[in-house]
């Protein structure tokens, strides 16, 4: 299976999960652009947990334990996925009353390890 393929099944087996964990799934694979077209990132699912948004991360490896999982979101990519969530925020104002959180979701084989508030934006 390619990585693309195996990216989507695994994004779905996510979706799938928090939806059966009673989120509301709001945005799928969205992406964030500057003004001139840059692409400034992507968060793979964005739901809503009660009176939370929640951003979040999916990773679905064949090869590593969760040990290495761990290192797919390093601080570099926790920026993007921040700087992201901003734009969305800003282009989405009904939601800015909301708490938010990180997640980040480990799919293996059809094991879906879910990491509620994986990390935090610094101030």
């Amino acid at each position: 299976m390619c990585n693309v393929s195996l990216g989507k099944k695994g994004e779905d087996q996510a979706a799938a999960s928090l939806e059966s964990a009673g989120m509301t799934i709001i945005a799928r694979n969205f992406k964030a652009q500057s003004a001139n077209g840059v692409k400034l990132g992507e968060i793979d699912i964005i739901a809503i947990d009660k009176d939370t948004v929640v951003f979040t991360e999916v990773k679905t490896w064949t090869v590593y334990s969760q040990e290495d999982l761990l290192y797919g979101i390093d601080a570099k990519k926790q920026r993007k996925i921040i700087k992201t969530a901003k734009y969305f925020l800003s282009e989405n104002r009904k939601y800015n009353n909301m708490a938010i959180r990180f997640d980040v979701i480990f799919v293996k084989d059809n094991s879906v390890n879910h990491l509620v508030s994986a990390f935090t934006e610094s101030v």
